[in-house]
């Protein structure tokens, strides 16, 4: 599977070794940023995720940053993106399973990088349940508050 990841300066130590873990995995990985501690503004690295999902360059994606909330809310704000932050395997692998998660937020001053590899692994083998008529119907909602809210941008893959 392809997968896109990206971190702020708070999430890039966590972020390293997540990398390397999901490539162990067997994955094809492209690493966003970034690329080292100097200070840098979480949401441009959801929105550099975010794309990859929505241009079909990935299949889902991985963001930290340092409690993972702001990552989170970020890449929530793009047509498409369904983030949702975890920090234990049952919500790694729900959430793929029930929502149809497409990115995996983590906290690196709330986990460490065992747990985070838990979740990872867990989130990574998890498919929607597409066969459950109520997983569908949940989908198909929250999809059209995001057709009603959520303006494509011009020139995207939504925005034909």
């Amino acid at each position: 599977m392809k997968i896109a990841i990206a971190s702020d300066h708070a999430g890039f130590p966590l972020k390293e070794e997540v990398r390397d873990y999901v490539r162990k995995l067997g994955h094809d990985v492209q690493d966003l940023g970034a690329y080292n501690t100097e200070p840098s503004d979480y949401p441009d690295f959801a929105a550099l995720v975010g794309k990859a999902l929505m241009s079909g360059e990935v299949e889902r994606g991985i963001l930290i940053c340092g409690s993972g909330v702001g990552v989170c809310v970020a890449a929530n704000k793009m047509p498409g993106v369904r983030a949702g932050m975890c920090h234990d395997t049952y919500s790694a692998h729900q959430g793929v399973e029930h929502d149809e998660m497409n990115v995996l937020v983590l906290g690196a001053r709330i986990i460490g990088a065992a747990l985070a590899f838990e979740c990872v692994e867990s989130y990574l083998k998890a498919n929607f349940i597409a066969k459950e008529e109520r997983f569908v119907r949940r989908l198909n909602k929250v999809k059209a508050i995001e057709k009603q809210y959520m303006q494509p941008v011009a020139g995207t893959a939504l925005g034909l």
